[in-house]
């Protein structure tokens, strides 16, 4: 992704699971949320999801593993909330269960400019 290119201030919903090594790929830090809308923790989690989106330097999608179960077996998730941080196209760092804001800030600012 160019630095002219604004990095979206709102998670991203995954409708296409085709299109998740678009998102990757175009942006340099990417948080991706595996959640499920039953999830209590996800749902805890939804307000610091928000402000990573809108407080960094990353973009952040979110992956509902109900929709895509081929795509969170494809990352190994196996209990959620899972959150992967992609830097430069590489994962970088995986998170499994529920984090406060500041460890979600801290793991992608690790990656931004």
């Amino acid at each position: 992704m160019s630095s002219t290119d604004a990095v979206p201030t709102e998670p991203i919903h995954l409708d296409d699971a085709a299109d998740f090594d678009d998102y990757v790929a175009d942006h340099d830090v990417l948080l991706v949320d595996f959640y499920a809308d039953w999830c209590g923790p996800c749902q805890m989690m939804e307000p610091a999801i928000e402000s990573v989106a809108n407080d960094t330097d990353a973009a952040v999608l979110k992956v509902d593993v109900d929709q895509h179960q081929a795509l969170a077996g494809e990352y190994g998730v196996q209990g959620i909330p899972t959150l992967l941080v992609f830097a430069d196209g590489e994962l970088a760092n995986r998170m499994v269960g529920a984090q406060m804001e500041d460890a979600l800030t801290s793991a992608v600012e690790a990656h931004t400019a």
